[in-house]
């Protein structure tokens, strides 16, 4: 069930002005009881009602409007009963404490030069519902409105303090909830970031078997393919081809392994680029074909991915020279470009008009874009087909 508005309203700020209200009201209904003033009992409490009502439901009421002119009306309205009440009571001595919730009141409804003329105005109609400045009265006057302006400094001195409190409080707990909110957002994001590394990693470790084993398995089928087309007529050749194959295969094994202990084939670690790229070119002249390499420009010094993904490029195209473009010639060209390299390597076979191509050239292009460069494979006009790859360098 819910809670009535009334209720809601009570807080630590409202109780705090019901029981100064309270204490004032009951001091002065208490003194004008012991002098029989029945008349102005009854009228006490009715003002004394309608200042409690107005300063706890009529305050809330009043939030829900920004108009300063609203603001103005209410502290206009509660200063008339204050003193209105003074001045049926000004002859007991606690009846000015009804000041003192309005103080609190300025202060958290106003800016701090409007509580500061609050203050002063109530000072000064508090003393003239005492009647303290009538003639002759200077002394009375003095006390009489130091003794206010203490009071209703330190009642707004003290709701300040509480204010800021709150204020801080407030803060306090919002800290903490976006500090929750944040930190759940980070378990989230490390979840995230942690199943991207596998999936990145998975993606990987399949571009590496890939070009690395599919690389051995192309050569040496290769190989062997050579051999029985030779082997009736030139035995001697064929046993060459054979051994060339069985020398891939334990290549391949060793690659194989090394990628096994460490998840990670390094074909360029013991050698540079070239020389690496220049070995494979050196495999496909070794299976008839004619193949040749050349560097234009000087190498600059490359960072691992750029050198890897240089190499795994022309090791896909040259398997795929191998295993599709029934060419007789391929060329590889490692060009240095302003700001970038690119790898070229082209074939005067068949062509395609097929260029997505199959697992080796998906990862050629995961690899590139990774680097932020380019990839292109297409047939040629006079005939072939060609790979072209650059890279930032």
């Amino acid at each position: 069930m819910p809670e009535q508005p009334f209720l809601l309203s009570f807080n630590r700020f409202h109780i705090a002005f019901l029981a100064t209200a309270l204490a004032a009201l009951a001091s002065t209904a208490v003194g004008l009881f012991a002098q029989k003033k029945i008349e102005e009992l009854l009228l006490l409490g009715g003002l004394g009602a309608l200042f409690v009502l107005t300063g706890t439901l009529g305050s809330d009421w009043r939030q829900r409007f920004t108009s300063p002119r609203v603001v103005y009306l209410y502290f206009a309205f509660q200063v008339l009963l204050a003193n209105a009440i003074i001045i049926i009571g000004r002859e007991q001595s606690l009846v000015a404490l009804i000041l003192f919730p309005l103080a609190t009141h300025g202060v958290m409804m106003l800016s701090s030069r409007g509580a500061y003329l609050l203050g002063a105005l109530l000072v000064v109609t508090a003393l003239v519902s005492f009647g303290a400045l009538e003639s002759g009265r200077l002394i009375d006057t003095v006390v009489g409105g130091l003794a206010l302006a203490a009071g209703v400094v330190f009642s707004m001195v003290f709701t300040k303090v509480a204010v800021r409190e709150n204020i801080a409080r407030a803060e306090v707990e919002r800290l903490n909830l976006e500090l929750a909110t944040a930190n759940r957002k980070l378990r989230e994001y490390a979840a995230q970031v942690q199943d991207l590394a596998v999936a990145n990693e998975r993606n990987r470790l399949a571009r590496e078997i890939h070009d690395s084993l599919g690389h051995y398995l192309t050569v040496i089928n290769v190989q062997l393919e050579a051999a029985s087309r030779v082997f009736e007529r030139d035995p001697q050749k064929a046993v060459v081809f054979v051994r060339k194959a069985q020398s891939l295969a334990q290549e391949g094994l060793t690659d194989i392994r090394r990628s096994v202990a460490d998840l990670r084939s390094a074909p360029l670690d013991s050698q540079p680029l070239p020389k690496a790229i220049e070995d494979l070119v050196a495999e496909l002249q070794a299976s008839g074909m004619v193949a040749q390499f050349r560097v234009e420009g000087d190498l600059p010094d490359l960072s691992p991915q750029v050198e890897l993904t240089l190499y795994r490029a022309a090791q896909e195209a040259l398997n795929n020279v191998r295993k599709h473009a029934h060419a007789s010639r391929a060329d590889v060209t490692l060009t240095v470009l302003p700001g970038r390299l690119r790898i070229v390597v082209s074939d005067n076979g068949v062509g395609s008009k097929w260029t997505e191509g199959g697992f080796g050239l998906l990862g050629v292009r995961e690899r590139v874009k990774l680097l932020g460069g380019t990839f292109a494979a297409q047939s040629i006009s006079n005939g072939g087909f060609e790979f072209v790859v650059e890279v930032p360098r």
